[in-house]
């Protein structure tokens, strides 16, 4: 029996713009970059249609099936390219309700799972199937750097081969995608004009370019919506690193150095409330998806690992 792993990254966005509306849906144009942590996805063939998705870890055993984003891709994929179903393990390590892309990563990792398990190598019709499943599903998918517009559903690859490095400021408490665009549309900020410049800057490898272009048009109604968003954002500026800014619709924040050293330079003086964690971007080429000639997916030490978290002690308290 084959089995089928996918490492699936969160994103970070390095700008966020957002550009207007449409059909009662806001349009974004955004610039986002894979980072070094990500949920493993393990898939195993079933006799039947079913799907059965056991989630660990980050308190993802509380979420009901029907809001999970990972169930719903892998009842879509079984409808869309008529296979069997499948038993799916996810193992987490992306914070959940933090703007890293977790549900949208997973549903992405059962994508690619599953069409690796299934021999599926229709990439357009998985791709037209992701971007049903959510607005960055579709880009999770391939992962890297990328400008994303529209609904999210156009991607455009960027070719940067630089990888950034951040310090992420964590707060417990989540942020709401929707009720962050509605206060979004209270505070009545303007639509801006894109991401363009970010784009050009990562193409460039132009360092201080990227971090003059860091911006979120989300960050001040995050920020209002959430007091650990607006303890968070005045403690990475305490740091004055190269730029900051709140990373999707929060809670996480990031602050981007030149360097490893500097990240973690700054995490050793880091004296606040929230979790920490040094990350570094990663290549679309890192995306790792593997057909294995067994039932099991993971090892028991990979099982093991994955549900202690990768660089634990990042996430730990300790400061």
């Amino acid at each position: 029996m084959f089995a089928a792993k996918a490492r699936s990254y969160a994103k970070i966005n390095l700008s966020l713009s957002v550009t207007g509306r449409e059909d009662k849906y806001h349009l974004i144009d955004s610039v986002v970059a894979g980072i070094d942590v990500w949920d493993t996805v393990c898939a195993k063939p079933r006799k039947d249609r079913l799907v059965n998705v056991y989630m660990h870890g980050k308190g993802s055993e509380d979420i009901p099936p029907e809001k999970n984003n990972a169930v719903r891709a892998g009842e879509a994929f079984v409808s869309a390219f008529s296979t069997r179903g499948a038993d799916i393990e996810i193992y987490k390590d992306i914070p959940m309700g933090a703007g890293l892309g977790g549900s949208s990563a997973d549903a992405a990792g059962v994508l690619n799972a599953m069409a690796k398990l299934y021999k599926i190598k229709d990439f357009p019709a998985l791709k037209c199937l992701a971007d049903s499943l959510g607005s960055d599903t579709g880009y999770m998918l391939t992962g890297g750097f990328a400008r994303i517009r529209g609904r999210g559903e156009i991607v455009e690859k960027i070719d940067c081969r630089r990888r950034l490095d951040m310090l992420l400021i964590l707060p417990p408490s989540e942020v709401s995608s929707a009720e962050c665009y509605r206060r979004y549309d209270d505070l009545g900020i303007p639509f801006s004009a894109g991401s363009e410049e970010m784009a050009a800057a990562l193409s460039a490898g132009d360092f201080m370019r990227v971090a003059k272009s860091v911006r979120n048009d989300l960050g001040a109604p995050s920020a209002a919506l959430n007091p650990d968003v607006a303890a968070a954002l005045a403690e990475a500026a305490s740091f004055s690193p190269s730029a900051y800014a709140v990373t999707g619709s929060g809670s996480a924040v990031f602050l981007l150095f030149e360097s490893t050293e500097l990240c973690r330079w700054a995490k050793s003086r880091y004296r606040g409330k929230f979790k920490t964690r040094v990350v570094k971007t990663v290549l679309a080429s890192d995306r790792k998806i593997s057909r294995l000639a067994s039932p099991f997916a993971l090892t028991q030490e990979e099982i093991e690992a994955a549900r202690e978290g990768q660089e634990e002690e990042d996430f730990s308290d300790k400061k």
